[in-house]
């Protein structure tokens, strides 16, 4: 099927917006299109005032003339990442491809190349991948490292800010007052996420809490954190403690000893049954969706039922309600995320001399779908 016209001459808009001058020729090229059929588009967006164009460039509206269009790299100047945004993610990580399919939805919409680039799962990994990329000519980057620890979260901080070009974290948050704490960066807001969730079990009765979650992303770590603050300040819980929701669910023994504790020691292992039954707990954060799978199901194993004996809510909503009992949990907007940084990052390289206003942090909130798992306390008798 024909692209239709309309939609071919807004990639082209946003291409020429994004870049500032283009080559007709470039344009063509990476729209897959004719020159022939680009230069008749671009005649018509300059006649309509949309874009100025002389000598085979397309420019912006109000760009100077002497601005310098994009050039095209000649073999062996510059790898297939030349003019390229990059993104960058950790192998094997279902939460953040969905951010990773969000920001590239935005990308191609605006006619932007994209270099992906999978950091395996080694402490550093990120840093060959972005190097790599920069050599080879990406003009911006969008990154989410993987940051197992605190310690190598610290590790990272120094050179990531050194990298050169415009550059946007998605679903991380840096340290406040570190060397990125003015890098931009579109995250979830995760305390509010926790807000959800335990609002939701205090909402039905439930007073004994218990969060069971990973420690081993900064994802991970800042959900922990807000739960222990979230129920500390909540008058209705009774109880609540913090254990890990699977054996291989913190960072490696290598990084554990930078790390602050804990506001409660983890269990050494997951034994959530007996949890319910030693501290009287009746529902349940569980971070994340493939732990909380398989939480459940050992919970069955034991004659634990959910929701009649203990009430659930997961976090993270990757694959939550596939499970044969559907979990309520709370989903923080990955997709959004992606989009809005690749927006963010758009709006970096539409202005080259990098006048573009402050940095950014940008949060969004998750939401909490309710699916069954979760039910009222029945009430005692007096």
């Amino acid at each position: 099927m024909r692209e239709p016209v309309e939609l071919r001459r807004k990639r082209i808009l946003a291409v020429v917006h994004a870049r500032g001058a283009v080559k007709v020729t470039t344009l063509a090229a990476e729209l897959d299109v004719s020159v022939v059929t680009l230069r008749r588009d671009v005649e018509e967006l300059a006649r309509a005032g949309r874009l100025r164009r002389g000598h085979g460039v397309a420019r912006p509206v109000g760009d100077a003339a002497e601005t310098t269009a994009v050039p095209v790299a000649r073999p062996g100047e510059q790898s297939a990442d030349g003019g390229a945004t990059a993104l960058v993610v950790p192998e094997r990580h279902s939460y953040l491809y969905e951010t990773l399919h969000g920001a590239r939805t935005a990308l191609e919409a605006a006619g932007m190349r994209i270099a992906l680039h999978i950091a395996p799962q080694s402490d550093g990994a990120e840093r060959p991948q972005v190097e790599r990329a920069l050599a080879g000519g990406a003009r911006g980057l969008l990154i989410a490292p993987r940051w197992r620890s605190a310690v190598g979260e610290e590790a990272d901080y120094g050179w990531l800010a050194e990298v050169g070009v415009p550059t946007v974290l998605m679903e991380r948050r840096p340290r406040p007052g570190s060397a990125l704490h003015a890098l931009d960066s579109v995250c979830s807001d995760h305390w509010y996420g926790v807000h959800l969730a335990v609002d939701h079990l205090v909402s039905l009765g439930h007073r004994r809490i218990v969060l069971a979650a990973r420690n081993d992303s900064p994802t991970a770590r800042s959900i922990r954190a807000a739960f222990a603050e979230i129920a500390a300040a909540r008058p209705e819980v009774e109880d609540w403690s913090v254990v890990l929701s699977s054996p291989n669910a913190g960072p490696d023994s290598g990084s554990r000893a930078g790390l602050q504790p804990p506001a409660t020691p983890d269990a050494p292992a997951p034994d959530l049954a007996a949890l319910l039954r030693e501290r009287g707990v009746t529902g349940a954060v569980l971070h994340g969706d493939e732990d909380a799978l398989m939480l459940v199901q050992r919970l069955a194993e034991t004659g634990v039922r959910v929701p009649q004996d203990c009430s659930v809510v997961a976090y993270d909503d990757v694959v939550s309600a596939l499970g044969s009992t559907p979990l309520t949990a709370v989903a923080p907007p990955r997709a959004d995320i992606g989009r809005a940084a690749a927006e963010l990052l758009l709006h970096r390289l539409a202005h080259p001399a990098g006048t573009t206003g402050p940095v950014r942090r940008v949060e969004l909130l998750p939401e909490l779908k309710v699916r069954g798992s979760a039910q009222a306390l029945p009430r005692t008798g007096l």
